[in-house]
């Protein structure tokens, strides 16, 4: 545990967290309202509040709490798309765990499941793929969900499918483009950002470069992070510097981990197995161009909406009592909504951002941020 205690230590966290708040309030200058920096991932918002970073931080400083759970963003049409597959005779539905509650229309996988559907939870595609090689005469399809982080996983797992001629395995594709996201949120007029910090793992599969229409379109400051304690301390103190220093770069503070040009083997194998959809709606943003992602024709019979011949599928929203999508843009925070900790908890979620694991309304409800605090200017 030694490695992991190294990016623990008391001491360090209280040397940055001094000069975080000596350079915010040099940043901050004359401007009235702090400085809004919006953690992208989901991991970051958890690493947060276990560790009580946003407690530390100086009143200079807003943590805006962004998109970057892939279950979160997931329109509940496309949970419907995952239902009507599972129900279709002969059927093996995979998926990762996470995704299991999340709610559509009319129930969600889970409630699937116990309607009698084949529905498994599984730890990687790999084993939706034992189970196309143990089970011929059923379809096993893998429910393709994540940012960059899991689309060499799935892409190469399509490759070995196509490489032994299974022709009982499919994906039905649900990827999402990390910068596609971002610029989404960077044209949002309800939402005012200072910089980024950028989710580590991602970053380890795609490189830095792909942010640098951050800086160079929107000149917003965006630093790559890893998701241990001083990782975060390291990357604000780093963002609050660029700040303070009148700076606009992208800045990589998880180096140990993420090479400037991102995981090539990774990156051919993504590019060989997806293109990107014209456009893709998703919860709480909308429609966006270039972010979802779709199988090759090359490779169509490995996609699962092609073999199941799924209809396009009107528009879905969250039940208007819900904020999921306010929350998800970082516009307000989970206990503005008034279904939060009430109706919706995590024994009775309501919206994606309390299912899943790394949701914001989680993290708020897991760590005790259940009323709004007195803020302090």
């Amino acid at each position: 545990m030694k490695y992991v205690d190294e990016f623990r230590d008391p001491s360090k966290a209280k040397t940055l967290v001094a000069e975080i708040n000596r350079l915010a309030a040099i940043a901050r200058g004359e401007r009235e309202m702090p400085l809004q920096i919006m953690e992208f991932c989901g991991g970051h918002t958890h690493t947060l509040f276990k560790y009580g970073i946003e407690s530390m931080l100086p009143a200079d400083i807003e943590m805006v709490h962004g998109p970057g759970c892939p279950v979160c963003v997931l329109p509940m049409a496309r949970v419907d798309d995952c239902v009507t597959i599972a129900e279709q005779p002969g059927v093996i539905f995979t998926t990762f765990g996470d995704a299991m509650r999340v709610p559509g229309t009319r129930k969600s996988l889970l409630q699937a499941k116990a309607d009698g559907c084949d529905v498994r939870m599984v730890y990687s595609p790999l084993d939706a793929l034992t189970l196309a090689r143990q089970h011929p005469d059923r379809e096993v399809v893998f429910f393709a969900l994540g940012f960059e982080t899991t689309m060499p996983s799935t892409a190469l797992t399509l490759l070995q499918a196509h490489r032994e001629g299974l022709k009982n395995f499919s994906l039905f594709c649900n990827h999402i483009t990390t910068p596609a996201t971002m610029r989404a949120i960077l044209t949002d007029p309800d939402l005012r950002l200072d910089g980024f910090l950028a989710p580590g793992h991602v970053s380890m599969v795609i490189g830095a470069h792909p942010y640098d229409f951050v800086t160079r379109d929107y000149h917003k400051p965006l630093v790559i992070t890893g998701f241990e304690p001083l990782d975060i301390l390291q990357a604000l103190w780093m963002l609050v510097k660029q700040f303070a220093e009148r700076r606009c770069e992208v800045e990589n503070q998880y180096a140990r981990i993420v090479p400037e040009a991102g995981n090539v083997a990774g990156l051919k194998a993504i590019a060989e197995v997806y293109g990107t959809r014209e456009h893709s709606e998703f919860r709480g943003l909308g429609n966006i161009g270039d972010a979802g992602i779709q199988i090759r024709e090359a490779y169509a019979a490995y996609d699962a909406e092609k073999k199941f011949k799924l209809q396009a599928t009107a528009s879905t929203h969250d039940p208007e009592h819900l904020k999921c999508a306010d929350v998800l843009r970082g516009v307000i925070k989970p206990w503005d909504c008034p279904a939060f900790g009430k109706a919706c908890n995590p024994q009775n979620p309501l919206g994606a951002l309390m299912v899943s694991p790394e949701g914001s309304c989680a993290a708020y409800y897991a760590y005790g941020k259940l009323a709004k605090r007195k803020e302090t200017a």
